[in-house]
């Protein structure tokens, strides 16, 4: 991993979520705490205001001191679960350098497989996980089969999408939403967009020449 393309991706980031706002908030509100958006965008803001810190540093270094101001910024459960993903990483990088796809994906996906220690979640349970969980796998898969750049971003961002719209038709059992039921079904998960949105930009901004 490289540190200017991790400053490039906050600020690509925070756009994507702006842009965002009323969508979130509403997908928020209808089975949430309402608050989502609100600890996404002061989370993004937070970490714009660590950029000048971080351009100097190493990558896992980076990672890690995003991973600290999100756990101290955001609220809710979000914070420790976005926390946990930066830290991870920053554990990767640190012992072996990311600096190939395969690489790449394996730290993903033992951040990933941190978030599910952490939240005691999995597949089906209506969280950022029904996002995460498959762009995990479909990263891994792709990358260790030697297939194209272009090719792996376009199916994570694939899978990105189908896990966050499979999201609708589940029931949720953690969070807020578990007390709802099956009152639930029909609405897609705040969390499960706003990581497909961060997941979709990302493979965006690694399809351009830094």
């Amino acid at each position: 991993m490289r540190t200017d393309f991790i400053l490039k991706a906050i600020e690509a980031v925070n756009q994507a979520v702006l842009a965002s706002e009323a969508e979130l908030e509403s997908l928020d509100r209808e089975i949430g705490d309402g608050d989502h958006f609100i600890n996404l965008k002061r989370g993004c803001a937070a970490l714009l205001d660590m950029r000048e810190e971080l351009a100097a540093l190493p990558a896992d270094q980076v990672l890690q001191r995003m991973g600290m101001k999100l756990l101290s910024t955001i609220g809710g459960a979000s914070g420790p679960l976005l926390a946990t993903i930066f830290m991870t990483l920053a554990k990767h990088e640190k012992t072996e350098t990311a600096d190939t796809l395969p690489k790449i994906a394996a730290a993903f996906a033992a951040s990933v497989e941190a978030v599910k220690q952490r939240g005691k979640a999995g597949l089906g349970e209506k969280t950022m996980l029904d996002t995460l969980i498959p762009v995990a796998d479909t990263f891994s898969q792709l990358s260790n089969a030697g297939e194209p750049a272009d090719a792996i971003y376009t199916a994570i961002q694939q899978a990105a999408e189908q896990g966050m719209r499979s999201t609708r038709d589940l029931i949720a059992t953690k969070g807020r939403a578990a007390f709802l039921g099956e009152r639930a079904i029909g609405h897609i998960d705040a969390g499960a967009r706003s990581s497909q949105i961060i997941i979709h930009t990302i493979a965006e901004l690694a399809r351009k020449p830094l």
